[in-house]
């Protein structure tokens, strides 16, 4: 739906709340969101603090407009799909969105007042699963577990000190091995020179995870392919 950059604001713009959100999310996105604050904001933004509370009544308030946009570059699941592909579209979609956001990964549900993309997202999310025959508890536990494996995987991808497969490879080599003599460690020691030798990138674990819960999700549906009551 969003690519990279497209929340880029044109220098000299007028304020507005849209640029004053925008302008926090870059400032979260380069130095966490711990640090943000509405005199650093207005820094930014070359404006006084006061004059922020024009647009956001506090911090919370721009947090939660904040997660709104990160929502909002999420692609919703596809209509006219299998419900497979619609939720695989919108996990892969999630997991590209948090790598470049990564201080929103814990933020995303411990919102109270959701905005208006992060209202219709959860619809479109909901309204896939019913209409895939997940009855309500079901879609829910869906929900939860697709939602839980995508925010756990973004938050772990985060946190790893290498970047790609050839960086873990020479971490492997030069830093990892030397720690796992074969002799105590026999089966790290084996997992490690035989991931390098194959190439291994951790990225693509996402793809093979997430195809598990798919498959596993999709014996529960009760009423394939019907839309709720009333639709």
């Amino acid at each position: 739906m969003s690519a990279e950059g497209q929340h880029d604001v044109a220098p000299g713009a007028g304020l507005s709340k849209r640029r004053v959100v925008l302008e926090a999310i870059r400032l979260a996105d380069n130095e966490g969101v711990d640090g943000l604050s509405m005199r650093r904001l207005a820094g930014a933004l070359g404006a006084g603090a006061m004059s922020l509370y024009h647009y956001v009544k506090s911090k919370d308030e721009l947090l939660d407009a904040m997660i709104d946009l990160v929502f909002e570059e999420i692609d919703l699941p596809p209509e006219g799909v299998d419900w497979q592909a619609a939720m695989r579209r919108r996990s892969e979609s999630a997991r590209q969105v948090l790598a470049r956001h990564q201080w929103a990964i814990g933020l995303m549900d411990a919102r109270t007042s959701p905005g208006p993309a992060h209202l219709h997202h959860r619809e479109a999310v909901t309204a896939c699963l019913r209409r895939a025959g997940f009855p309500v508890l079901m879609a829910t536990h869906a929900n939860w577990l697709l939602d839980s494996y995508v925010y756990g995987f973004a938050l772990q991808e985060a946190s790893l000190p290498f970047d790609s497969a050839d960086q873990l490879a020479d971490m492997v080599e030069d830093v990892y091995l030397p720690q796992l003599p074969a002799d105590q460690f026999p089966y790290l020691n084996e997992s490690a020179a035989a991931l390098v030798a194959a190439g291994y990138d951790p990225a693509d674990e996402f793809g093979f995870g997430l195809e598990l819960i798919l498959a596993a999700l999709d014996p529960l549906r009760t009423r394939p392919d019907e839309a709720p009551a009333g639709r």
